[in-house]
């Protein structure tokens, strides 16, 4: 028979000192500092954009989502004033900007402020070998939101 006296308890031993973890006991070698050459520098990351995008540029895709047919008409109600939105629901059913095969997307974008709350903007749309050119305008509210007061494809005004 053993005289050593055995564990009831599952499990790991408990800690008897109240130190966290990384800690070097008094008395105890302490681990060589790492050196410069061995070191890896941790990569920052780069942040994708720098603040909120510009209206035109925001107005460029919505419109592209609703011209391209990826999204309903009535998704641009209250983004849109009243001669605009007759002319996406002209515009839409068509779908101008659908490509066989290829999602459109927005090579360039711009934007002419005219005034103080109106912009004049254009942007160029490819879908595989296809380039389109759009031209809208949006105009800023008493409510400070923007809107799409005019919309143009290829230079035919819808």
């Amino acid at each position: 028979m053993s005289t050593t006296a055995t564990r009831t308890t599952s499990g790991p031993a408990r800690r008897r000192d109240q130190r966290g973890p990384g800690t070097v006991r008094p008395g105890s070698p302490r681990p060589a500092a790492a050196t410069t050459a061995t070191r890896t520098p941790t990569p920052t990351p780069t942040p994708t954009r720098r603040g909120p995008l510009p209206p035109h540029v925001l107005f460029a895709e919505r419109l592209l989502a609703v011209l391209s047919g990826e999204r309903p008409v009535h998704w641009m109600l209250g983004q849109t004033v009243a001669e605009a939105y007759d002319q996406l629901i002209a515009l839409a059913p068509t779908t101008p900007l659908r490509a066989r095969g290829a999602r459109p997307v927005i090579r360039r974008c711009g934007g002419f402020p005219l005034r103080p709350g109106v912009v004049e903007a254009f942007a160029s749309i490819a879908a595989g070998e296809q380039v389109r050119a759009m031209a809208f305008r949006l105009e800023q509210g008493t409510d400070r939101k923007w809107r799409c007061a005019a919309v143009e494809l290829g230079g035919r005004r819808h």
